[in-house]
């Protein structure tokens, strides 16, 4: 079972569409990839290869 961390300020913005974009401050706190192509992904996930 993988821990909910709480949102902080600077984890994530809203992009021009409404959407909640997390930063690499974020995806680091967390401490894995998720493997869905995040825009700011530290870990080098690629999703049209599907490798990292």
């Amino acid at each position: 079972m993988k821990k909910i961390i709480p949102l902080e300020e600077g984890d994530f913005y809203l992009s021009p569409e409404g959407y909640k974009v997390f930063t690499e401050k974020y995806h680091l706190k967390r401490g894995y990839c998720c493997e869905s192509g995040c825009r700011h992904c530290p870990y080098g996930y690629d999703k049209k290869t599907n490798s990292r």
